[in-house]
């Protein structure tokens, strides 16, 4: 099916214990994480060929994040290692009751936020690939690694490697270095063959409105602009969250084509979660799967939605969940112990 490449920053997660406070006690749990590692790691345990681009610290926290990489079988040869550098980090207070989660970053001038596009030897880097997967979230942590990114999607293209770029705007990120987001994103969306974004991310992108009164009639008008805009873009996915508390969350989903096809997958609701984060990634990575297998458009996005929804049961930013895992919960919800 042919080799995927992630290009993105492997962060360590250092979460409180349970529903604790951030430091209530003197402990924190480590998860290794990152939007384009989650999809990497997801891709690989649904079976794909799947490397890992991105420079991490030269020292046992970067040679730790490498190992997990490598645990779940995605290729970190394509890994920098920067003897100087930090790896970056970010912790997690975990939401209950009525207490949101709540997430503090400490990513500024870490090893992948300082590497610049000739760090990378793209057309190396994508020999064999069959998709490149990049996210909003590199731009934004800096001028040198949105050049970087840039790069890697303009060798992409010139190399024939499809493109896919999961919006994930950070406004607080761009704001920081005062970056002009609406100009790289611009540029990143061209060179994409998929877009997993909603109209708000549209919105920033093309500087116009979507004001129809249903969220998915919205999505539908800003993927109708997307694709007018951008001759190059095939889809665009996403999905639709309302959280109606901390614990309990309904989760639908839409693909939209091009070509004018559209399926939106059956709402999902979502209780007791256990861990929302990484679930966007869940999704992208079981869209692509769907499409990497050759799946039409409604299997694609139940089997996205399914896998998403997987993720909130599981600790940690990964989804380790294989194919068969996601196939049987799309055909059959049971509930009780399997034996």
């Amino acid at each position: 099916m042919g080799r995927i490449v992630c290009f993105g920053e492997l962060l360590l997660r250092l979460g409180a214990p349970g529903r604790e406070l951030l430091l209530q006690s003197p402990q924190l749990q480590v998860h290794v994480g990152g939007a384009e590692a989650n999809v990497a790691v997801s891709l690989s345990r649904f079976g794909h060929d799947v490397a890992m681009v991105s420079t991490v610290a030269g020292n046992a926290l970067g040679a730790h994040a490498l190992a997990e990489l490598r645990r779940h079988g995605v290729d970190t040869r394509g890994v920098r290692e920067d003897a100087d550098g930090r790896m970056g980090l970010y912790f997690l207070t975990t939401g209950a009751v009525q207490r949101a989660s709540e997430v503090v970053y400490d990513r500024a001038d870490s090893a992948f936020a300082n590497s610049t596009a000739a760090d990378y030897d793209w057309p190396a880097l994508l020999q064999g690939a069959q998709w490149l997967h990049l996210s909003g979230v590199s731009p934004a942590l800096g001028p040198d690694v949105a050049q970087a990114t840039l790069a890697a999607a303009r060798a992409a293209r010139a190399q024939g490697v499809r493109v896919s770029f999961d919006g994930n705007f950070r406004p607080k990120l761009w704001q920081r270095w005062g970056g002009d987001a609406q100009a790289i994103l611009h540029e990143l969306f061209a060179q994409a063959d998929i877009v997993f974004a909603d109209y708000r991310d549209i919105e920033v992108i093309l500087g116009q409105r979507f004001e129809q009164a249903d969220v998915v009639a919205r999505v539908e008008a800003a993927a109708a602009a997307a694709f007018d805009a951008f001759p190059q873009l095939h889809w665009l996915a996403c999905t639709q969250r309302q959280t109606l508390s901390v614990d309990h969350h309904a989760l639908g989903a839409l693909l939209l084509g091009r070509d004018g096809t559209r399926a939106q997958a059956p709402v999902r609701q979502l209780q007791g979660i256990v861990d929302r984060i990484g679930g966007g990634d869940a999704f992208a990575a079981g869209i692509l799967h769907g499409i990497l297998s050759a799946f039409d458009a409604d299997a694609t996005v139940r089997f996205g939605l399914a896998a998403g929804g997987l993720k909130h049961s599981i600790p940690g930013d990964f989804n380790p969940v294989s194919e068969a895992d996601v196939l049987a919960l799309m055909g059959e919800e049971r509930f009780d112990v399997r034996r």
